[in-house]
Order: C-alpha cells, then structure tokens, then sequence
C-alpha cells in the first residue's frame, strides 16, 4: 500500500486545527487584585473601604464562576440579604473568562478611578485573541460577567455606605484623653460612621464589642501611664529588626513626608490589600486551580469587610488618644513616632484586627504551619519577608504597632481577639449547611 506523508497534498494531509482551550491561569485573579489595588493607591482609598471594593468585586468573579463550577458553595442564605443571582439561559463557553470580567466590571463601578480598568480589560481581550480564543467566546464571557456584576452592584447600593455623606460632619471630642487629629498633615477622621454599612456574615459592627479600653488617666502609676510609657520606652530601645518589622507592616495609605517646604505622598498599600497579595501568593506557591484561588480570595475579602466594622465599630465608641499625642502631652514634647499616626482613633488596632481575622481564614484553606516567602512589598522598596505560617504574620503584624509607635499595647492584643472571633464566625457562617436562609 502506497502511505502519503503530509507534504501539503490531499485532503488527508491538511494539518488539524489547534486545540484553543478557554481555561484561565488562576494567577489572573491576583492579576485583578493588584490592578484593583494600583487604583486605590492612586485613589488614597482608605483601608475600610478598599476591603469593601475587594469584597463585592470578588463576589461578582465568585458568582459568575460558581453559575459553570459546582465545587463553589452557594452564597445565597450565609450572606446577609444575599440575592438570588441570575442565570442567564445557555451554558458559559469560558466562564473563568467571564469570572475575570464580573471582578474588573464591578471594581470598575465601585472605585473612584474604576475607568482605569477599561485598560486592563482590554488586555485582557487582547490576551485571549492573541491565545486563539474566538472573538464570539470572548464577546459572550464579558456580557455573562456584565450581566452577574449588575446583581452584585445593586446588592453593593443597598449595604448604607452611599448614605454616610449624608451623616453630619464628624467632630473630634475636646478633652483630655479623646483623639484628635496628629501630625504631619492633621488629617480628618476616616470612616467614622462605616460601622452602620450593612455587614457580610455579622449580626451588626458591635457583635464582638471588646472590653473597654484602659482609662485615660495621665497620672505616674496610672494604668493607662505604664501603656504610654511602654510604647515611649520602646521607641527608645528598638532593634534593627524591630524597625524592619514595623516598616513591612506600615501599610499607611495616608503617609506624608516632609522635605524643607515640600510634603510628598507616599502611596502604600492598604492593610487589606496587603492580605490579599498574601493570599495570591499562597494560591500561587500551592498552584491551586482557578476556582480554588478565587473563593480564597472571596471569603478573605468579605472577612477583611467585617472585620473592619467591628474594629471602626470600637474605634469611634472609645474614641481614644493616640501614644503621639499623649506621650508629647505628658512625657516628652519632642517625640515621635517611627511610623506616621494614621487618622482615626486608636483602640482596637486595625492591623491586630485585620491580620488575626485573615490569618484564621488562609489558616482555613492553607493548613497551621504554611510557610511562605511574603514578597508583596518589593513595590515599596523592602525586603521580602518569610513566615512559618499565616498566624505568625499576624502576630508580627499586630505587633509592628508597638513598634510603630502607634498603638497601645491593650488596643494590640484586644484587637487579636476581636479579630479571631471575626475569622472564626466567618468560617462557621460560610462552611456550616444552612437550614434557615437568611
């Protein structure tokens, strides 16, 4: 028998067409987060609000995917007054396509800037032509994601946080013991009223209300003397290490630095953004696959939400001095901080509340002992740090506000344990069969 090689003759010989998959690299969604977190440095987001962006933008990628991928638990009944999304007829050709395209929508609504996301989208389709991907494929994945970010942007408005500008004005309390606004730049309190936003998986901002802070007393030998004198007497006596520690944790999206008659931004990152860096990395360094990385990132971002109410919650309640401002008042006019104070009261510690709170839900999904290499803040000019596990990052996160200079000891280890309450009422919420919908 005569065998004819392809060499370009007959129909037997024309080469099979590529085999074009629609599947996206679960590396895409950390690609989202970092886009989304460009903005809101551009933005100087501040941090209750850039977890609130992160959240409803996941939650649209999250709910456009779990349409096409049964291994995603539904939402609906463990998130409060969580809608019914609806399922457009006909099966998604790339529903990860059309998940990425709900996030970069969604996020595009919510932030200030969100129109520099129409570049990132069109990489995005620019990608998928250059991979072989149809253009109708593509066209369908982006009017799927449109389609399920609406329902989420309508559910966004209804959470309260449109009404906070019309709550009056927020005032500094006067007297002794009470913040009011620190130097550099003497900023305006933030978020003062983001404990009335509507929560994801708490029964209100105040479920875990802490124990009241030490009493302001600036008398020697008064309790709240020895935390002031704890953090002065620190900053005195700091390590090399423990400044490294306080620096990688700074996360101030409000930094100013001063030279001669000139005040330059520095634009960090916010605390939430910081865990969900660390969250990409850990997707990355397990190659966990698409759907994996997206509900991480999903539950991180709710949860970093709630956790913020709770803190902002106490912070305005106590309504407590910052160390700058108590300690240049009653032990040394001259002092300062090695971190800059950012604008809002002092008890609970945010980061102790944030970090603890993250920590229990990528403890969750990554295991007690996962060590990592957190290179999230090469961006800003620092070494890359490595951690035995989540919850030891949290722990130096929490302490790193010692450190800093600004926070007191109680409002550290108070906000650890609003934090883990936080972290822990989440996963029960989220992994728990409901039996009653909400």
């Amino acid at each position: 028998m005569l065998l004819l090689t392809c060499l370009g003759v007959g129909p037997a010989c024309r080469r099979a067409p590529r085999q074009v998959s629609y599947a996206m690299p679960a590396a895409r969604i950390g690609w989202v987060v970092d886009r989304m977190q460009q903005l809101m440095r551009q933005d100087i987001t501040n941090p209750p609000l850039a977890a609130r962006f992160f959240a409803y933008s996941m939650l649209a990628g999250y709910e456009t995917l779990a349409q096409s991928d049964s291994s995603l638990m539904p939402l609906h009944g463990r998130l409060r007054d969580y809608p019914r999304i609806p399922r457009p007829a006909g099966q998604c050709q790339a529903p990860q396509l059309a998940a990425l395209f709900a996030m970069l929508h969604t996020a595009g609504q919510l932030q200030p800037s969100g129109s520099g996301l129409a570049a990132a989208a069109a990489a995005l389709t620019d990608s998928c032509r250059n991979a072989g991907i149809p253009a109708a494929v593509v066209a369908q994945a982006r009017a799927r994601g449109q389609l399920v970010a609406t329902a989420i942007l309508a559910y966004a408005r209804q959470d309260g946080y449109n009404r906070i500008s019309n709550y009056p004005r927020y005032t500094p309390t006067a007297g002794p013991g009470y913040w009011s606004p620190t130097p550099p730049a003497f900023f305006g309190a933030v978020e003062p009223y983001f404990n009335r936003v509507r929560p994801f998986v708490l029964d209100s901002a105040a479920q875990f209300r802490p124990p009241a802070p030490v009493a302001f007393d600036s008398r020697p030998g008064s309790g709240f003397a020895a935390l002031m004198r704890e953090v002065y007497q620190t900053s005195c006596t700091l390590t090399p290490a423990q400044r490294a520690t306080a620096a990688f944790w700074d996360c101030n999206p409000f930094a100013l630095r001063e030279n001669g008659h000139l005040r330059i931004g520095l634009k960090k990152m916010s605390p939430g953004a910081h865990w969900m860096a660390i969250a990409s990395i850990a997707c990355r360094q397990r190659k966990a696959p698409f759907a994996h990385t997206l509900q991480v990132h999903t539950v991180l971002a709710v949860v970093l939400t709630d956790a913020f109410m709770c803190c902002w919650d106490e912070k305005y309640r106590s309504n407590r001095i910052r160390p700058e401002t108590a300690i240049r008042r009653y032990l040394d006019p001259t002092w300062q901080p090695i971190l800059q104070t950012p604008p809002f009261p002092e008890y609970l510690s945010g980061h102790s509340v944030i970090s603890t709170a993250a920590a229990e839900v990528l403890t969750h999904y990554f295991g007690p002992t996962y060590a990592y290499t957190d290179t999230s803040e090469r961006a800003f000019g620092l070494p890359d740090r490595r951690f035995s596990s989540f919850r030891q990052a949290a722990a130096e996160a929490a302490i790193s506000r010692l450190y800093g200079g600004i926070h007191f000891r109680d409002a550290i280890t108070q906000g650890q344990d609003q934090g883990r309450q936080v972290g822990q009422l989440a996963l029960r919420v989220l992994f728990t069969p409901v039996t009653n919908p909400r």
